[in-house]
């Protein structure tokens, strides 16, 4: 299962559990709250992997200042192996605004995803980001460009899927492609989706 950006109301019930698809690991492409992040772990018996967005809103706070979410595994900057397949993990947007949380400049995008790269030298089955690459799901304003590095690493790595958030539907649904440089099928996680990969 695939989610971005929003709370979808037959995710975040109390009847899902009984009613959940049956799936054997959830990608959190960013913009998710740290709750939504921790009730997908009490009710699914599942890995569930995410990245940030560039809202900030990831962390839980009980009181004793912000926490990462329990019961999931933060992905971002790294390879991780669940459900049999590895997932390489890019939270964030390039930077639009100064000061915005979740923002990485290009030079931040290069290093980071080098490093990344690297550690995906032998292979990645998915790649999990909250920008799009570049490419038919980009968003027609600034701040919601794709990612050239992110792009760049679908042509060195070659990931089977990526799933990326942050373009939301109000500019009409963008349906999932086949990249031509990496081969790779590009899907927009926003609400939920459940696929197979």
């Amino acid at each position: 299962m695939v989610l971005a950006d929003m709370v979808h109301p037959f995710v975040y019930r109390e009847g899902f559990a009984r009613s959940a698809p049956a799936v054997d690991l959830v990608l959190a492409a960013g913009d998710l709250p740290g709750y939504y992040l921790e009730f997908l772990a009490s009710v699914l018996t599942v890995p569930i992997l995410y990245v940030h967005g560039n809202h900030g809103d990831e962390s839980v706070d009980e009181g004793d200042g912000p926490i990462p979410p329990r019961g999931v595994i933060a992905a971002h900057g790294r390879v991780v192996t669940a459900a049999g397949l590895r997932v390489a993990g890019w939270g964030g947007v390039p930077r639009y605004r100064p000061g915005g949380e979740g923002q990485y400049s290009p030079s931040q995008a290069r290093r980071g995803l080098g490093w990344l790269g690297w550690q995906a030298r032998r292979g990645v089955d998915v790649l999990l980001t909250h920008a799009p690459p570049l490419g038919p799901h980009t968003g027609s304003d600034y701040a919601h460009r794709g990612c050239p590095e992110i792009t760049r690493f679908m042509a060195c790595r070659r990931p089977r899927l990526v799933v990326h958030g942050h373009v939301h539907e109000y500019e009409g649904r963008k349906p999932d492609y086949v990249d031509e440089a990496s081969g790779a099928r590009v899907v927009n996680a926003y609400g939920y989706r459940v696929l197979e990969v």
